[in-house]
């Protein structure tokens, strides 16, 4: 099955939308976050969850009682929290989001920064979390061509 669906994206050269359910504790406060902060459009919901269209992503938030966000792994000198989630974006867009981020006064978790510097993965990284905790990683990478390139 991975074969097919890895041998269907390179055929068709594009990049699929991914789809993504997570916890949050209040649709509200994700709303308010999602579509209010980030800009994020709405698309269908209910009295238990909310889609949002996540930069070009089927975004889902769920609502749910029990939500724990405390593991973590060392990255390049950071505790990553695991899970998460997030976008590859742009190296000017990067900038800019997380530019608007600091005027808007959002508590990164961890802050805007240069990893793996002069290595084939240098990428830009910043890690915030939702009013849930779900952690977001925004990353762009230096050459786009080395996204998925181990060495």
């Amino acid at each position: 099955m991975v074969q097919l669906l890895n041998s269907m994206s390179v055929k068709t050269n594009q990049l699929k939308p991914f789809h993504l359910a997570i916890p949050v504790n209040d649709l509200e406060t994700a709303q308010n976050f999602y579509h209010g902060l980030l800009g994020c459009e709405i698309g269908r919901s209910s009295i238990e969850w909310i889609d949002f269209n996540f930069f070009g992503h089927q975004l889902v938030c769920h609502l749910s009682k029990e939500l724990s966000n405390e593991t973590t792994n060392l990255v390049d000198s950071n505790n990553i929290p695991v899970p998460h989630f997030g976008l590859v974006l742009s190296w000017d867009d990067f900038k800019s989001i997380t530019s608007d981020l600091n005027e808007k006064k959002i508590e990164f978790l961890i802050e805007p920064t240069v990893r793996f510097k002069g290595e084939v993965g240098e990428q830009a990284t910043a890690f915030l979390r939702d009013p849930s905790g779900n952690a977001i990683e925004l990353k762009a990478f230096k050459d786009m061509d080395n996204l998925f390139k181990a060495e």
